[in-house]
């Protein structure tokens, strides 16, 4: 019907394009999401001969209000395109003089993300970049007010598992009150090309790349059964005051005090069983780790601190069986 109303000089005008002149076409005006939300869900559960279950999920700002302030920038890159990424904005600032460079994450920024007059990250034709940061930043000379301006609160009532012999609670009253920072969500187009990790597996060149920085300042969970983790191996243990940060040790340049987590997700193929499945690769985590108060059973043994808990050189090959 569009068509049909435009005048014939102007329909004339449209034409189908071609492989060629497609390619020129990028997403640099890209489209922009201001999003506030609550989240719950009453039950999440997983089925196979049991199940196991999460029960009392919510995910909010913190204290139960509204998940706010945030923006989602979606774009789909041209070849050698610079998108926002990561702390660029911090280098955008920097270059700006609103924020000092004495600072050695500030001047780690800049020198990151600064790329020939613009700040981000350069990506290849097709890449879709999602990139999570805020709307409002407050002021932009106070680096507090870029670190603290995304809040959330995650709360679990209990983590279950539940068979023939009845139920078992491995978590329980688990509550994460924090700040997320700058998060980025990439699909690198790869087409159809490969390439083989150093275990010898061989992934997709189209994968997706997560990469994110938090903070935990407030949390709490107790933990209802054994031999689920090697770090602690008894039950009935109780954390309060948890906190997860990067503030300590050798290796907290460039993350502004934040925790940082990185992983490739791709289509991939085991060396040691000649399996198809989900590549989990290049997986990252680093923080500082607080545990004030430390409970077996009603009563605190202490407090107990992780500084530069690392977990690198991590691959994980998920399939059926």
């Amino acid at each position: 019907m569009l068509a049909l109303s435009l005048p014939l000089p102007a329909m004339a005008e449209f034409r189908p394009l071609d492989d060629g002149a497609l390619a020129g076409v990028t997403g640099q005006a890209g489209v922009t999401i201001e999003m506030e939300t609550k989240v719950s869900v009453d039950r999440l559960s997983w089925i196979d001969e049991g199940s196991i279950n999460v029960n009392g999920l919510r995910l909010s700002g913190q204290n139960d209000t509204v998940l706010d302030n945030m923006k989602v920038t979606i774009d789909i890159a041209g070849q050698g395109e610079v998108l926002e990424h990561g702390f660029s904005e911090i280098a955008r600032r920097a270059d700006a003089g609103l924020l000092s460079t004495g600072n050695a994450d500030v001047a780690d920024a800049l020198a990151k993300y600064s790329l020939a007059g613009e700040f981000g990250k350069q990506f290849n034709s097709g890449d879709l970049v999602i990139h999570l940061g805020a709307t409002d930043y407050g002021d932009p000379t106070v680096l507090d007010d870029y670190l603290r301006a995304v809040d959330f609160e995650l709360a679990v009532d209990s983590l279950t598992t539940s068979g023939s012999e009845g139920t078992t609670s491995l978590f329980s009253n688990v509550l994460l009150q924090g700040y997320v920072g700058p998060t980025d969500l990439v699909i690198r187009n790869g087409g159809t090309n490969t390439r083989t990790l150093a275990n010898g597996n061989t992934v997709s060149g189209s994968e997706l790349q997560l990469d994110t920085h938090f903070e935990i300042t407030n949390g709490h969970l107790n933990w209802d059964a054994a031999d689920l983790l090697f770090v602690f191996n008894f039950a009935a243990v109780g954390i309060e005051g948890l906190q997860i940060h990067n503030r300590r040790g050798n290796d907290t340049l460039g993350h502004f005090g934040m925790a940082s987590a990185t992983a490739k997700l791709s289509r991939g193929t085991s060396a040691a069983s000649g399996k198809e499945g989900l590549s989990v690769h290049d997986v990252e985590f680093r923080a500082d780790i607080d545990m004030p108060t430390f409970r077996i059973g009603p009563n605190s043994i202490g407090s107990v601190q992780f500084t530069d808990f690392a977990i690198t050189d991590t691959t994980m090959m998920v399939y059926g069986h």
